[in-house]
């Protein structure tokens, strides 16, 4: 067995683990990633990019296909678009593939080296790392945990060639003709629109009372116009009890809201209910370490766990889930770990659900803030009176941007939107919320004219009462 050592080595190669070693490359520290399933992580590889690869596909399948139906904007096509599902995934896959490319070389730049293997843990501080080549312990100073989530497998619904997750959504070389998805958070409703834009039968199983849970009812309502319009069944308050097979069709049972047995049949049924920290198989049990409710590495605001020199970043740390959030911790502990001073503690992290329209929030909604004792005032800009919106033929999805602040000082604590592209906002949505922005900085800073940015100002005009392209609200 080859042994080895180095200042730090990080497991996993995700959007936590390879900034994490960039950075410690980049800073001077000799510095090993192991990585089994690509560079790149869940994120580039099975999640964020592909999916959003996806979709974009269907949206333009599903944009050629209205011109084929008639004549819209003065554009018609003398037939439908035809759709090549093995040509579509060879599209995603190639992008993936550049992505992961270029990280490779920026690891490799940093002067970091990059071993191909699944490392499990003899203790704290040394694993052994299967390669293809044969093992090879390794023993470093810092060890950064980065092993990322997996998806929640059901018990009853297990994955196999009915059942399948996100990552085998991704891949399906033909589209199912009627698909069932267990799940009406992000994953699921952007796939499952994703698969209805490219001329799936979609409906959804949902157990709890309504979509997105971690938006309110207001944002969501565009999105569920959307559902209805396009004759996607959403079944709330519903239950997945199991599987069976009839005729080559899955047949997915569940309980419904009156908790009476229902039926439904499937060519696919996805299943996607949540993500959960990736602790099995690596030997988290030899370290010493202190879970959290045994799910996710307890760690503090500078990701260090309870053993010295150990640290944790990303989805492995719990919520939220996020790359972004993944990413900062990431180069925070490679700086600690050179001797700079830092500390993770941003005010909020922004999210977005690549719906149909996107939704984007960050902070605060007015009633989570009103529960924490603030007294609020509220501004929303309805897109529909947008310049740049309507001419993107995006005038009556119902799409708005809403920002909420405190009373007292106009400080802006949290703003979200949905509406067709509005994740392009969240940075200026994120940066308002970090620096302490008040409504005042947000009017009186200049927005370029005409882009969906000029919402974000309407909408703090709003709040203080003199909006220019909408009526002012009755106080």
């Amino acid at each position: 067995m080859q042994t080895r050592s180095c200042q730090v080595l990080i497991i996993g190669g995700g959007p936590g683990g390879y900034p994490a070693a960039i950075r410690a490359g980049q800073l001077g520290l000799d510095t090993i990633i192991v990585d089994k399933h690509g560079l790149g992580g869940t994120c580039l590889n099975r999640g964020c990019i592909p999916s959003k690869a996806m979709i974009h596909a269907a949206t333009k399948y599903e944009e050629m296909s209205k011109h084929a139906e008639k004549d819209e904007l003065g554009i018609s096509l003398a037939e439908a678009p035809k759709l090549d599902m093995g040509k579509l995934v060879g599209w995603k896959d190639g992008i993936v593939s550049k992505l992961t490319g270029g990280v490779g070389q920026l690891i490799k730049a940093a002067g970091v080296e990059h071993i191909s293997g699944w490392a499990r843990f003899k203790d704290a501080k040394t694993c052994v790392v299967d390669t293809d080549e044969g093992e090879i312990e390794i023993t470093a100073e810092h060890v950064v945990l980065a092993t990322g989530s997996v998806e929640v497998e059901l018990p009853f619904l297990p994955f196999g060639d009915k059942v399948i997750g996100s990552t085998d959504a991704l891949d399906l070389s033909e589209k199912p003709e009627k698909l069932v998805v267990v799940g009406a958070g992000y994953i699921g409703l952007e796939l499952g629109i994703a698969f209805r834009k490219l001329g799936s039968e979609v409906t959804f199983i949902e157990a709890s009372d309504g979509i997105l849970p971690l938006y309110d009812k207001e944002i969501t309502r565009p999105i569920t116009m959307w559902l209805k319009k396009h004759k996607v069944a959403v079944n709330l308050s519903c239950k997945a009890k199991g599987m069976t097979e009839k005729g080559g069709m899955a047949v997915l049972e569940y309980e419904d809201a009156k908790g009476e047995t229902q039926s439904i049949e499937a060519d696919k049924i996805l299943v996607a209910v949540g993500r959960k920290a990736c602790l099995d198989g690596w030997g988290v049990e030899n370290m010493g370490l202190d879970l959290v409710d045994g799910r996710f590495i307890k760690v503090d605001d500078q990701c260090r766990t309870g053993m010295r020199n150990v640290w944790a970043i990303g989805d492995v740390v719990g919520e939220p889930l996020l790359a972004h959030k993944a990413t900062a911790q990431g180069e925070m502990v490679a700086e600690l770990i050179a001797g700079h001073k830092r500390v993770f503690d941003p005010v909020s992290i922004a999210a977005v659900c690549f719906t149909e329209p996107e939704v984007v929030g960050v902070g605060l909604t007015p009633d989570e803030a009103k529960a924490k004792g603030e007294e609020v005032i509220t501004g929303k800009f309805p897109l529909a009176a947008s310049g740049r919106y309507l001419s993107m033929e995006a005038g009556t999805d119902g799409g708005f941007v809403r920002v909420t602040a405190r009373e007292s000082d106009h400080v802006i604590l949290g703003i979200h939107a949905v509406g067709t592209h509005v994740s392009e906002l969240s940075g200026e949505f994120a940066l308002a919320i970090e620096m302490g922005a008040r409504l005042e900085d947000i009017a009186g800073t200049i927005h370029v004219h005409p882009t969906l940015t000029e919402g974000f100002l309407e909408s703090a005009l709003t709040a203080l009462g003199h909006p220019i392209h909408i009526s002012a609200p009755k106080k």
